[in-house]
């Protein structure tokens, strides 16, 4: 056997057991490869020799790991080359290894789990093979079934097995959603049954068990166990079983199939026997895992998300930067964020304004965050209190002095950012560098206030800090590798993950952005009802509609940005053509007085006390009795445009790979996930399909879905390979 070693040892009293350790070669982690799967086959014809040869004197089995971990789950890279034709074969596979999983735990011999590390996925599958589950007690330890967030289901016994230890209602969290759980939850769940203080008294601990079960079953094959609260027949279940696919289809839109799936299995699983319920389950995932969501979610929240955890985005450097004191220069609403996900990961902060009383205002906002913590029981009482202790307010630029980078954060004018940049930027240590949150303005532009440009760079923070994980770092023309490789690891100590674009106007995420708000008040400015346009979206998977959005970042503000680019244009000798959608934007605020939410009014009215609605006079304003529109149409258009300007991003170098475009359109925009993102979203379609409709929607609706002979040669270009 290639990935499986398996010994023979010395049981406690006498005989002996079968150590079975998983150790897949020239890989940092255990995989259910095809060369596991056939030496699964190998090693159940070895325990069934071994038990008719040495009979009783074979006393047990214990399912170890040569890794740092226990087992990493499903070969996803095999599953990425799968298409709707392979799904008999994908179901021949998964019942195949089924067989190999029963057969070991059907023996009567006693088998032990050891879990020294995360048994995420078919790791999580492979422990529960075991009649008796041990785990080193380490709460960083992941263990769980995560399938559902790559679009896929627990499908080697995983939905089944859980459904019959937890019931259909408590193993509901841990299918559908995904959720994950240490070891210490394992065992207040009775899903690990004992933990150690470390690896090594894992197989001490498991011999002891084997000696004192010299016979064991698994629970759901011995006669009379019931389902935990009951099958489907009973009542209260049924209850709450009536309403679940609505309310999961409130939640998925129709879009992942995989949570639906999974809900299936669990419920026509709980009213056959075992053994049925398995191929059930086998069924339903044989079908995911050719599926294009599951593809293109696998592709994005999997190896492009682990492209860009593992420094793939980032300049090599000799080593990792660590911050230990970081100025934030602006105390509002960004620069308050900033300083509470710097504390909150021990970075000591010094939070400057104009004024002490507005940097107060601005660690009130941490105090708020951590307090309620605190409450909740997430953050001790001490651990609250440090946390708040290494923010300083302050509004004396000298108390900046040392710092290893200073965030400016100030309002989207040139002429402010480039004032405080020069009163700050001397104060940073020696190695110390300087960073602009800037959402739109050229980074390359305001360096030129920068008495070091080569140590100058964006880095763009999402709203609200304390919850979006996504870091936009923007290279300008002469920011060196170094100062990009800093930021970065800056933006990773944070706990947030770091896309890394070159310097252009709006970026990748407000350039992209923009043309997704844009194209939904283009569409209200042709006629089509705002109530169209924003369910529109929301039905597509996006987490808001377009109208919604805009009055959030307030109309405003795009205006001030457009009149920023209008200025910019005009000093560079060129004419800028605003498109109708943003003259209706202009219209809103100018002439309308509806500059967004927190003004009170935008696209939608925010009565005090109430729900928010759509303004009752956009209908008379601009609604064009009488005209035809398509849901259809009107989704590819807010997709499309997206899409296309991504593509056009790579093609100019703003973006550099895939993966960051991906993540980046996901997390920061929220393209919809089931695409697997912007790109994949033309790779899971196929590239000629989308240059098709592109064509179409072109002709249909204007340039900004024409796409030059650059940009397809991009596309092609960058597009993945399994």
């Amino acid at each position: 056997m290639q990935t499986i070693r398996y010994e023979l040892i010395a049981a406690q009293g006498s005989g002996q057991v079968a150590l079975i350790t998983f150790d897949e070669p020239d890989s940092p982690v255990n995989t259910m490869c095809q060369r596991w799967q056939d030496d699964m086959v190998t090693l159940t014809a070895q325990v069934l020799a071994d038990r008719e040869r040495l009979g009783a004197g074979l006393k047990g089995l214990v399912l170890a790991s040569a890794k740092k971990t226990f087992f990493a789950g499903a070969d996803l890279k095999a599953v990425m080359r799968l298409t709707a034709a392979d799904a008999p074969q994908a179901f021949e596979g998964i019942e195949r290894l089924k067989k190999q999983m029963r057969a070991l735990e059907t023996l009567g011999l006693p088998i032990v789990s050891c879990l020294n590390g995360a048994a995420l996925g078919g790791g999580w599958e492979v422990a529960l093979i075991g009649h008796h589950r041990i785990a080193v007690d380490d709460a960083k330890i992941q263990l769980g079934l995560p399938e559902v967030t790559l679009g896929l289901i627990p499908g080697a016994s995983g939905i089944t097995k859980m459904v019959r230890l937890l019931g259909l209602m408590g193993a509901q969290p841990y299918l559908l959603e995904g959720k994950l759980f240490n070891p210490q939850k394992a065992k207040e769940l009775g899903l690990v049954h004992a933990l150690v203080a470390n690896a090594q008294d894992l197989l001490p601990a498991a011999l002891t068990w084997i000696a004192a079960h010299p016979q064991s079953h698994q629970p759901w094959d011995e006669k009379g166990t019931k389902i935990p609260g009951g099958t489907p027949a009973n009542p209260k279940i049924a209850a709450g079983l009536a309403v679940a696919p609505a309310m999961l289809r409130k939640t998925t839109r129709g879009r992942y199939p995989a949570p639906e799936a999974a809900l299936a299995a669990m419920v026509e699983g709980a009213i056959v026997d075992f053994d049925t319920a398995l191929r059930i389950e086998s069924r339903y995932l044989a079908r995911l895992m050719t599926s294009p969501v599951a593809h293109a979610m696998i592709n994005t929240f999997f190896f492009d998300l682990n492209a860009i955890k593992s420094g793939k985005s980032r300049p090599a450097s000799p080593e990792r930067f660590k911050l230990v004191r970081v100025g934030i220069l602006g105390a509002g609403m960004m620069g308050a964020g900033i300083a509470w996900a710097q504390a909150s990961k021990g970075i000591a902060t010094v939070l400057k304004d104009v004024s002490m009383d507005k940097a107060e205002h601005g660690k009130a906002y941490s105090t708020r965050l951590a307090t309620k913590r605190v409450e909740q029981g997430r953050l001790s009482a001490e651990a609250c209190d440090a946390l708040l202790a290494r923010i300083t307010p302050s509004a004396d630029a000298k108390d900046l002095a040392g710092c290893d980078l200073i965030i400016e954060a100030v309002f989207e004018n040139r002429d402010l950012k480039a004032k405080v940049t020069q009163e700050a930027e001397p104060q940073l240590a020696a190695t110390g560098f300087f960073a602009s949150n800037t959402s739109t303005l050229p980074i390359t532009g305001l360096a030129t206030a920068s008495r070091a440009p080569e140590k100058f760079i964006g880095i763009h923070f999402f709203s609200p800090v304390d919850k979006m994980q996504l870091v936009e770092i923007i290279r300008g023309k002469q920011t060196s590798d170094a100062t990009v490789a800093r930021a970065f690891d800056y933006v990773q100590a944070l706990g947030k993950t770091p896309i890394v674009v070159n310097d252009s106007r709006g970026f990748y995420t407000s350039r992209t952005f923009g043309t997704f708000v844009m194209e939904g008040a283009t569409m209200l400015a042709e006629g089509i009802p705002a109530p169209v346009i924003e369910n529109a979206a929301m039905q597509i998977g996006m987490p808001v509609g377009p109208l919604a959005v805009l009055d959030e970042t307030a109309l405003s503000l795009s205006v001030h940005v457009m009149e920023q680019t209008r200025a910019d244009f005009a000093a560079e000798g060129k004419s800028y053509t605003a498109t109708a959608g943003e003259l209706l934007v202009e219209r809103m605020v100018k002439e309308l007085k509806r500059p967004g939410r927190a003004a009170g009014s935008g696209f939608y009215d925010y009565p005090e006390g109430g729900k928010k609605h759509l303004w009752g006079e956009l209908k008379p304003l601009f609604e064009k009795p009488g005209l035809a529109w398509d849901v259809r149409e009107i989704q590819d258009r807010i997709l499309w445009r997206q899409a296309v300007e991504t593509a056009r991003c790579l093609s100019e170098g703003v973006l550099t790979n895939v993966h960051d475009a991906n993540i980046g359109s996901i997390f920061g925009i929220g393209f919809p996930a089931w695409t697997g993102g912007a790109m994949q979203f033309i790779y899971g379609m196929g590239v000629d399909a989308f240059l098709i409709r592109a064509d179409e929607l072109a002709k249909a609706h204007g340039a900004g879905f024409a796409l030059d002979a650059r940009t397809r040669d991009a596309i092609r270009a960058h597009e993945p390979r399994y």
